[in-house]
């Protein structure tokens, strides 16, 4: 077991992302990613077994003070997954009998160097993710669709832009009440002459039937291919879903995690916030009669999404169907 003052930087990054300091996945993954280098690179171990160790110390730290924040941990489990990786390469173990059993208590001189080199060109494909995924906009955006998306994601803002120098369409984005992130997303895509009109949330079921596809970012994919999206997602999907109006997710992968959620009651789900933004202190009279919950989160049941696009290969999309995700190579 490590000395509480090596936890430091892992305790560091669960604070930042408590209080905010950083925000969304990309800041989040990077931030990891530097956090894992720097303990290769200076921790005090001697083999694969003894690293593995230590990165799933953090991973136990993480999950237990952030349960509702996939990324880190899921930065995490892959490259324990590169560190068996590259010890079984720098040893040169056959893996192919399933029988095999492998402690990873030798000390390999190149393991340290490998893994550097592998950590670099993984944070490379973290910094050009997203351009990967809005590079795929063309083939999923046609001339003339009505698109409609949900609040404020840089991932769909540069997907629809990317799309929008090859084709002509409209978008509709509904606003995201309380925060309104939906004006700064509709002001961004203005700029870049993209039709944009701005709905209020309740208009979602009235303007379902005009549009072609919805398109959103996500919190999370789960085990189950659900999500953990942004509070009001739900009731997006379930009027895409009477009209049969395709859903189509944009998610890196870094966001598809191990963690199973029964049902959208799961009280280690969600997370609820401050009611203030939703009812005004001044209302006095009224809070004392009323419990007010103010939840981040969404479930998003797998059945209720049509297809997810990720920056994997760049021209990999992900077909989910209700309790199974195939990968298939887009054509």
């Amino acid at each position: 077991m490590p000395e509480p003052e090596n936890l430091c930087d892992v305790v560091m990054l669960v604070s930042d992302i408590k209080h905010k300091k950083l925000y969304n996945s990309y800041d989040i993954a990077l931030r990891t990613e530097e956090l894992l280098e720097k303990l290769i690179s200076q921790g005090q171990w001697k083999s694969a077994r003894e690293l593995m160790t230590l990165v799933k110390i953090r991973i136990k730290y993480i999950t237990d003070n952030l349960p509702q924040e996939a990324t880190a941990a899921n930065i995490m489990r892959h490259v324990l997954k590169v560190i068996r990786e590259e010890y079984e390469t720098a040893s040169k173990l056959v893996t192919a009998n399933l029988n095999n059993v492998l402690d990873y208590s030798d000390s390999l001189i190149n393991l340290k160097s490998s893994l550097l080199d592998h950590l670099t060109e993984y944070k490379v494909e973290l910094e050009s993710s997203t351009e990967n995924i809005a590079a795929q906009a063309s083939e999923h955006i046609h001339m003339n669709e009505i698109i409609l998306t949900v609040g404020k994601s840089n991932t769909v803002e540069k997907f629809l832009k990317s799309a929008a120098k090859k084709r002509a369409f409209n978008v509709i984005v509904v606003e995201g009440a309380p925060f309104y992130h939906g004006h700064i997303m509709a002001a961004c895509l203005a700029k870049c002459s993209i039709q944009t009109t701005v709905i209020p949330d309740s208009a979602v079921f009235a303007m379902m039937s005009r549009v072609n596809k919805v398109i959103i970012g996500t919190h999370t994919v789960l085990a189950n291919g659900g999500l953990r999206t942004a509070s009001g997602i739900h009731a997006v999907a379930l009027a895409a879903k009477h009209y049969s109006v395709p859903v189509m997710v944009l998610s890196h992968m870094h966001k598809f995690t191990p963690v199973y959620v029964a049902s959208h009651d799961h009280g280690a789900f969600n997370v609820c916030v401050s009611p203030a933004n939703i009812i005004p202190y001044s209302t006095g009279q009224l809070l004392n009669k009323i419990e007010v919950y103010n939840p981040v989160f969404d479930y998003v049941p797998p059945e209720l999404v049509t297809l997810f696009i990720s920056h994997q290969g760049g021209k990999r999309t992900i077909i989910c169907v209700p309790f199974v995700i195939r990968i298939i190579p887009s054509r």
